[in-house]
C-alpha cells in the first residue's frame, strides 16, 4: 500500500503515465504535475493501451484514472514536446479531422469501450479533453478543490474529444450549452449536482474512496458488468425495440458465465456469492 495518496503501489516514477495493478484494479495515473497533466500524444496513447489491455486481461476488474500533483489533467498538450522551437509542418484539409479522429476521440472510445468499470478519481482541475476523460468514465469521484472547465471557447475552438456526444448525454442539451458557450469553470459541487460526478469527498478522502469504490466493483461479476456498461452507452442512441433486443441478447451471453450460475446458486443457498469474473 502507498503511503502518498493517489499513487497506486509498485509504480515507476520515470514514466508520464504511472501503471499499476493491485487487488485486480488496474490504476492509471497521470503523472506530470509540472504542466497539470496536459496529454501528451505518447500519454494519450499509453492511456488508450493500458485500457485495450484492463479489458482483455481476466486479471483485471476494475480501472481507476486519476492524477498526480494539483491538476487531473488540463486538456491537451497544446505547445508540443519537442522543446526546439520548431513551427509545425503547414497543414493541408483533412490534416485537423485526422488528428482529432486518431487522437482525442480513440482516447475517449477507449474509455467508453473498455470492458471493464472504469472510475474517474479528480484530484484537482480537468479541463477541455481533461474534462471529458472524466465525463467518459463509469463513475466519478472529485475531491473538492476539483474544477471542471469546457475550456475549448476560450480559445476559439469547437470542443472535440466528444465533449459535444457526451455533455448532452449527462446534463441534457441547454446545460451542455451553457457550460461549452460560456467555458465557466464548474466546482466539484455544482458538477455533483449537474449529475456529472457521483459523490464528491475531502481531498485526503479521493484515494480511499476510489480504492473501496474499485475494490468492490473488481469482486463483482465482470462479465455482467461489462455488458451492462455496453447497454447503458448504447441505449441513448437506439430506438426502444433496439434496446429491447440488445437487453435480451445481453443476458442470453451473461447467462452462459460462471459468474451468473454462482450467483443463482448463492440466492438459493443463502450465502454470500463468490465472484471470479468469468
Amino acid at each position: 500500500m502507498s503511503d502518498s495518496p493517489l499513487e497506486p503501489p509498485e509504480k515507476s516514477r520515470d514514466s508520464l503515465i504511472l501503471h499499476a495493478t493491485d487487488n485486480a484494479v488496474s490504476w492509471i495515473t497521470l503523472n506530470r504535475p509540472e504542466a497539470m497533466n496536459a496529454l501528451t500524444p505518447d500519454q494519450r496513447e499509453r492511456i488508450i493501451r493500458l485500457l485495450a489491455q484492463s479489458s482483455a486481461d481476466p486479471a483485471v476488474r476494475a480501472v481507476v484514472i486519476t492524477a498526480t500533483g494539483r491538476g487531473f489533467c488540463a486538456g491537451a498538450d497544446l505547445r508540443g514536446t519537442s522543446g526546439t522551437g520548431t513551427p509545425p509542418p503547414e497543414r493541408v484539409p483533412g490534416d485537423v479531422a485526422r488528428t482529432i479522429r486518431l487522437g482525442a476521440q480513440r482516447l475517449i472510445a477507449a474509455v467508453l469501450d473498455c470492458e471493464k468499470p472504469v472510475i474517474a478519481a479528480v484530484n484537482g482541475t480537468a479541463a477541455g479533453i481533461g474534462a471529458h476523460l472524466a465525463f467518459a468514465c463509469d463513475l466519478v469521484l472529485a475531491a473538492e478543490p476539483a474544477r471542471f472547465i469546457e475550456v475549448f471557447v476560450r480559445r476559439g475552438l469547437v470542443p472535440d474529444g466528444g465533449g459535444a456526444y457526451l455533455l448532452p448525454r449527462l446534463v441534457g442539451p441547454q446545460r451542455a450549452k451553457e457550460l461549452m458557450f460560456f467555458g465557466d469553470a464548474l466546482s466539484a459541487a455544482d458538477a455533483e449536482r449537474l449529475g456529472l460526478v457521483n459523490r464528491v469527498v475531502a481531498p485526503e478522502e479521493l484515494e480511499k474512496t476510489a480504492r473501496e469504490w474499485a475494490e468492490r466493483l473488481a469482486t463483482g461479476p465482470t462479465r455482467a458488468l461489462a455488458l451492462t456498461k455496453q447497454l447503458v452507452n448504447a441505449s441513448l442512441d437506439t430506438d426502444r425495440a433496439t434496446a429491447f433486443a440488445a437487453e435480451a441478447a445481453a443476458q442470453e451471453i451473461n447467462m452462459t458465465t460462471a459468474d451468473a450460475n454462482e450467483g443463482v446458486a448463492s440466492f438459493v443457498e443463502r450465502r454470500t456469492p463468490r465472484y471470479e469474473g468469468r
